[in-house]
């Protein structure tokens, strides 16, 4: 028997799609007879969330497992109790329905948006408008009075190692032992008086004692720059994030302005009394 071009194209899409769907339904497990599957295990995972977040990925599996095993013998002792017919569930179940299908929905569309041409889009507007931020990267020596602070100053002109004299002296706890090495920053990221002195050395340069609220500082500019931009590989989850939230915001908001809403639970607004007709003069 021969088959037309339409019925090998369907055997065909159901020899791939088989295993497929026959993977999702495959039984892993079965707690008196009733099976659980592979799409049971993916539900719950999803439905599970924060609680299995703080597992090992080894316990994690047997967690959902068992989990699944107590929904089982729960919901048939629920069904034997005929808790089904209690008057509240149908509007639970409707209620549940309702909520899940506009996850669903909302999930589908918002995926849609979130297109790698849309994410490089928005990359690109947005660091074309960021204006060049400058940080530096420097060291200090944070002491506790301003004669030590001195003293340290002293050293450092007759030609001290700076990295030297931090690790010997300096009272920071984070820089000290890294020879009061602070890395990259931004101006915001210090306290003020620090970063006033500090963005206005030159590279090399060693400042007069700072006082600040956490001492006396020796300051040592190694080097400025602007600040480089983040690649668009390092923030595409972000911009992805941000895309499928607006989109999901965006349904909304439309779906509302297209509807009637109205609160029956609340008195109607008293009606606006019409304008006075204007008065007309007299000739």
């Amino acid at each position: 028997m021969k088959l037309s071009r339409l019925g090998m194209l369907s055997l065909g899409l159901a020899l791939v799609a088989t295993p497929v769907f026959a993977q999702a339904d495959k039984v892993v497990a079965r707690v008196d007879g009733i099976a659980i599957t592979e799409r049971e295990i993916s539900l719950a995972t999803e439905d599970l969330g924060e609680r299995l977040a703080q597992l090992p990925d080894e316990r994690k599996r047997d967690e959902v497992i068992n989990y699944l095993v107590d929904l089982k013998l729960g919901a048939r002792a629920a069904a034997a109790a005929k808790t089904a017919d209690a008057p509240d569930f149908a509007a639970r179940l409707a209620y549940f329905r309702e909520k899940v299908l506009l996850d669903q929905y909302l999930t589908a569309e918002a995926k849609k948006a979130a297109t790698p041409e849309a994410a490089r889009k928005l990359y690109d507007e947005t660091t074309k408008a960021m204006a060049p931020e400058e940080e530096v990267n420097a060291r200090h020596i944070l002491v506790e009075e301003e004669a030590q602070a001195k003293a340290v100053a002293e050293r450092l002109k007759k030609g001290e190692d700076f990295a030297k004299v931090a690790a010997e002296l300096s009272k920071d706890p984070g820089s000290g032992k890294e020879g009061g090495s602070l890395g990259w920053f931004t101006k915001d990221r210090m306290v003020p008086e620090f970063a006033d002195v500090a963005f206005k050395l030159n590279k090399g340069q060693v400042s007069d004692p700072v006082k600040s609220q956490f001492g006396w500082h020796v300051i040592k500019l190694e080097d400025k720059r602007s600040k480089p931009l983040p690649d668009f590989a390092t923030v595409k989850p972000q911009i992805d994030q941000y895309l499928e939230r607006k989109a999901q915001q965006d349904i909304i908001v439309a779906l509302r302005e297209k509807a009637k809403v109205e609160r029956l639970d609340q008195p109607a607004a008293p009606a606006t009394p019409a304008p006075a007709p204007a008065e007309t003069k007299k000739p």
